[in-house]
């Protein structure tokens, strides 16, 4: 599963077969916002997220679905790692 922000909020994604699915789903929804949540809040010592750079030519990994929220999470003030 994965969330990404689109500049309107976030959607919630999981991967069936080949390709990404939205959920539609709000108790879907809520689910997958509670597990970030938790995964967010246990981090006690440090947490790297890692947005992966998207690529053209992999139809799961297109640049639109993570540019947005590289830039979202940078616009919040993370510190982005080389």
């Amino acid at each position: 599963m994965k969330s990404q922000h689109t500049g309107h909020g976030w959607s919630a994604f999981s991967f069936v077969g080949d390709k990404w699915h939205r959920i539609l789903k709000e108790d879907c929804q809520r689910y997958l916002k509670n597990a970030y949540r938790v995964l967010l809040t246990r981090a006690r010592q440090g947490m790297v997220i890692v947005v992966p750079e998207g690529d053209e030519h992999d139809h799961t990994r297109k640049p639109g679905y993570y540019d947005e929220t590289y830039r979202y999470l940078q616009s919040l003030g993370f510190e982005m790692l080389d």
